[in-house]
């Protein structure tokens, strides 16, 4: 986090200085580490507790044991940690990491559970692997990377839940269409934009559900608690998504869907001899004119326009034809942003004649940007229904 220009303040339990030392912590954070020894002998002008809990906007609290875990639900303040929790207001991200079958005791889940019901709580983990005690099974502690993406989350949003019982369905990466087991029409979509979306809903309190074409598996580490399906065709994404589309809310169709499919697929890879001088094409399903059709009257279609050139025009057509409610156009012509990339930028437009147009910026903000949109959308017109019908 200190490489991404955030300032970091670490605070080591007794139990932490058995496994690394305060000289270590503070050549990483590039700032003095503190220690309950502080804790108890501080000069500072005010209690170093209540310092540090001022200043945090955000504690990570990682990894989290069974031991600390059993204090902040029960609001134990042994220690400088507790104390910082304590004497702060600012979302607290917790990482659990234990053996698993000291995750699995009911004290420990009763605990788990009590901590949960209070807001300033967010939780990432714990994963299933090995562990280092060399079982294998529930309690490790989550990936650094899904651990830094939640905290990015939660900075944008300062903790708020304002998703909180939304259910929300997001599509994310490029589909392909096989020309035979080796060959197939595509598009560099990476998925990103998908993701963040994802995970920005997610940790405002949404339950996600993520529809992805041909990602790999590492970007989807940082996406825990979403329920994540595999698809590879537009087809194959149609199907699944007119599956899940009933049950949720709102649908961020963020997936680069192909429009368009060889007519013949060859089941055996075609020597070069054997390959069509001209491919015979046909279109494809439209996934957003279809879900369109079945949308009952509280669900929400934020669509997706990555046009080249005039970015408007194809975007409010797009709009309208599909009868969506929000819609993002963005550039794929403008360096350093679009296809593959960690930035974005466009013009979002609803029904309302509203337009925002947002500059470059991470893929992430730019998701809780979208998503704060629909939000003022849904409340300033809530009889959208009756002018859709």
């Amino acid at each position: 986090m200190f490489q991404s220009g955030y300032q970091v303040r670490v605070v080591l339990t007794q139990c932490a200085l058995e496994f690394i030392t305060p000289l270590t912590v503070a050549t990483l954070s590039r700032h003095q580490a503190y220690t309950d020894d502080l804790f108890w002998s501080s000069d500072n002008s005010s209690p170093l507790h209540i310092e540090l809990g001022q200043w945090a906007e955000i504690i990570l609290i990682a990894p989290l044991t069974a031991n600390t875990l059993a204090k902040l639900a029960h609001g134990f303040a042994d220690n400088l940690l507790t104390n910082i929790v304590l004497a702060s207001n600012c979302p607290i991200l917790t990482a659990p990491a234990m053996n698993t079958q000291m995750w699995q005791q009911q004290s420990v889940q009763k605990n788990w559970q009590l901590l949960q019901e209070d807001p300033r709580y967010h939780s990432i983990g714990p994963d299933s692997g090995r562990l280092a005690c060399d079982a294998v099974g529930a309690g490790r502690m989550a990936e650094p990377q899904a651990i830094i993406c939640a905290l990015e989350s939660l900075f944008y949003s300062a903790g708020k839940r304002d998703l909180l019982g939304k259910r929300i369905l997001v599509t994310a990466g490029g589909t392909r269409e096989y020309l035979d087991p080796v060959r197939y029409l595509g598009n560099p979509s990476s998925g990103k934009m998908g993701i963040a979306l994802a995970m920005a809903a997610h940790y405002r309190g949404a339950k996600v559900t993520l529809v992805h074409s041909n990602l790999e598996k590492e970007r989807l580490d940082c996406l825990p608690e979403i329920t994540c399906y595999s698809v590879t065709s537009s087809q194959n994404m149609l199907e699944k998504v007119l599956e899940q589309f009933g049950s949720n809310d709102w649908l961020c169709m963020a997936a680069a869907a192909s429009d368009v499919k060889p007519v013949q697929y060859h089941s055996h890879k075609l020597a070069k001899a054997e390959l069509p001088k001209s491919l015979e094409l046909e279109m494809v399903v439209d996934i957003l004119q279809a879900l369109s059709n079945c949308k009952t009257s509280n669900q929400i279609i934020i669509g997706f326009a990555a046009q080249s050139g005039d970015i408007l025009t194809p975007a409010r057509n797009k709009l309208e034809q599909k009868k969506l409610d929000v819609i993002l156009a963005n550039p794929i012509d403008q360096q350093g942003v679009g296809f593959a990339s960690e930035n974005n930028q466009g013009i979002i437009l609803d029904r309302l004649a509203r337009e925002k147009h947002i500059d470059p910026c991470s893929k992430l903000e730019l998701a809780n940007i979208l998503l704060d949109f629909v939000l003022e959308y849904v409340a300033a017109y809530p009889n959208r229904d009756c002018a859709l019908s």
